[in-house]
Parts: structure tokens; sequence; C-alpha cells
């Protein structure tokens, strides 16, 4: 895959990036470059590699998925003007 001069233009108008007519040969160059890197990568033979987190082989560190309320509701609304039972009071916005 290679890039031409317009599509370079439009990825920068996306990015909104400002580039110069003198500059998008260069730039045209760099993607090229970019992509001719991705379409080698390809080729790699990756059968049988598992995939990593790390390059250390090491757990993901797990937390117990257990719901509660952060032993901190009383820190959380105490600088709120107005509360009730934990709960931040709002006036009413919507009839």
């Amino acid at each position: 895959m290679s890039v031409d001069a317009t599509t370079v233009r439009r990825i920068a108008h996306l990015a909104r990036i400002a580039v110069s007519d003198a500059e998008v040969p260069h730039l045209q160059g760099e993607l090229n470059a970019m992509l001719a890197f991705v379409e080698q990568l390809s080729e790699v033979n990756v059968e049988g590699v598992e995939p990593m987190t790390s390059v250390t082989p090491m757990e993901m560190k797990k937390r117990a998925d257990v719901v509660n309320d952060g032993a901190i509701a009383d820190a959380i609304v105490r600088n709120a003007p107005e509360t009730m039972s934990d709960f931040f009071l709002v006036p009413k916005v919507v009839e």
C-alpha cells in the first residue's frame, strides 16, 4: 500500500496539521516507509506464540470483584452544600 500526495493532505487536514506543499513529498515518503514496515510485520510467523502483557512472565494483578461504598462516603460529601444520607442534594431542574 502506498500513500499519494492527496492522501497526505487529507491526513494532515483530519489531524488539523498545517502542511505546506513543500512538506508533502517528505511526509509522503515517511508514511510510505511506515506502511512498508507494517506490511513487513505481517510476514513474521507467529504460529504458537502466546500473547504477552510483559517481556517477563507474570500474572496480572487482580482485585476481588465486590461491591462496596469505598468506606469514604463521609469524606466525599463533606464539602457539599447540602447532603442527605451520604447523597448530594441538588435543586430540581426538570418539572
